[in-house]
């Protein structure tokens, strides 16, 4: 029987590991994460699901390095909003750069992507 775990030890177990992973699973549910539909665009999306606001990121090239990771941080409309429920989408336009932030408590979509080295986001609309 020395293969048998006993239940009472499996859920204390499972009650430990719950509060030692909570607090971590929860802030890291906050973040959602695509990369632009455009194919030669090696540019990644991050999304703050609770306020709204993105920034982004791509690798760049420089000399005498193996590179570096270029991020543009959320300036005019993709700074936090009032707080919701967003997400984001992907067109299927092989050719574009940006991504679309919506909100899906009110239907909210806004069309985000980089501009003179930052993240913007057009006015919302349904």
């Amino acid at each position: 029987m020395s293969g048998f775990v006993h239940v009472t030890s499996l859920r204390a177990g499972f009650a430990a590991l719950a509060l030692v992973i909570s607090p971590a699973a929860v802030r890291a549910a906050n973040y959602e994460f695509l990369a632009a539909p455009e194919v030669d665009l090696n540019r990644v999306y991050r999304l703050d699901r609770a306020t709204g606001e993105v920034g982004a990121c791509q690798y760049g090239l420089k000399e005498g390095t193996i590179g570096v990771t270029l991020c543009y941080p959320p300036a005019e409309g993709a700074t936090a909003q009032t707080p919701s429920e967003f997400s984001l989408v992907s067109s299927r336009h092989e050719r574009e750069a940006g991504v679309f932030r919506v909100d899906l408590r009110t239907g909210l979509m806004s069309i985000c992507y980089v501009l003179n080295e930052t993240v913007v986001c057009t006015p919302g609309g349904k």
